[in-house]
């Protein structure tokens, strides 16, 4: 696999998401779902619906979203949709609740490394395409989110994210944190679990990571740290695997003090792994070219 392409730009405006998008040469085909991450309730870093407003409609996608495994505003349908209007979603979007009902949709992962099966909300049917909006920040659990945390444990059902983070030993979500794997082996499963859903979309994706409000918490965490660097732009990719190397390699080389913290979180979570193991999977490359517009 030779360096993939990943277009940067350093404006951070609504109208620079569609740039970036436009950048790719690729449209997006047929009913397009748009991933992004609702923000748990009480969390002040989560990308507000205005900033990607412009992208939305130039896709003409629909927000699509999962519902979660732990305890919060977002581990059941109700409650996940009306977070959903309480933070501007439906006033602006059709929104889906991809497992609002069952049952899961189940995606083979014949050389998965940890699991060799993934679920994910059955009306990931009823989409052709996907744009895969993420917020890059840290995670108290992965290290790091952005591209492949959104197709792994973002695109996964709520059986899917307890089967995630056990490796494969788990589906009960009250057992939820009973189970959690090994450090490696949920990485491992989450590399399995994005690998399956870029392999059921068949090259009908993009993927765009927005390097804003960078804390070392997830968008997931209702209490979460305030950023700790200034923002670096926004990045643009068919390579989720790229896209991801190419976001920290930007918070590594950049001068900002507040790198240290951030990729304290990364490293002691061993954030990385999971990067290396996609592109062992062969969903993407860890070598890229960096194409600043």
């Amino acid at each position: 696999m030779g360096k993939s392409k990943v277009y940067f730009c350093k404006e951070m405006m609504s109208e620079s998401v569609v740039k970036m998008y436009e950048a790719l040469g690729k449209t997006l085909p047929g009913k397009v779902a748009v991933k992004l991450h609702s923000g748990e309730k009480g969390n002040q870093n989560y990308i507000k619906p205005e900033f990607v407003k412009a992208i939305v409609e130039k896709v003409k996608g629909t927000v699509v979203e999962c519902n979660t495994a732990y305890d919060g505003a977002r581990n059941s349908t109700e409650k996940h949709e009306k977070l959903m209007k309480e933070h501007g979603w439906t006033k602006y979007f059709d929104v889906d609740i991809l497992d609002s009902e069952g049952p899961d949709k189940v995606l083979a992962i014949p050389n998965g490394k940890v699991i060799q099966e993934n679920y994910v909300g059955k009306n990931i049917e009823n989409y052709d395409s996907m744009l895969v909006l993420s917020h890059f920040k840290g995670h108290p659990m992965g290290g790091y989110g952005g591209a492949l945390k959104q197709l792994s444990i973002g695109v996964a059902s709520t059986v899917g994210k307890v089967w995630i983070h056990s490796a494969g030993t788990e589906k009960d979500q009250t057992k939820f944190w009973d189970h959690v794997a090994e450090q490696d082996k949920f990485l491992e499963a989450m590399a399995d679990s994005a690998s399956s859903v870029v392999d059921y979309f068949k090259g009908n994706m993009v993927f765009i990571n927005i390097m804003c409000n960078m804390s070392v918490d997830c968008d997931c965490c209702s209490v979460a740290e305030d950023p700790c660097m200034k923002d670096i732009g926004i990045l643009a990719s068919l390579d989720p695997v790229a896209i991801d190397q190419a976001c920290i390699d930007l918070v590594k080389n950049s001068d900002d003090p507040g790198k240290e913290h951030f990729l304290e979180r990364v490293h002691s979570r061993n954030g990385t792994h999971t990067i290396d193991c996609a592109a062992e999977l062969g969903i993407g490359s860890k070598e890229y070219e960096l194409i600043e517009l």
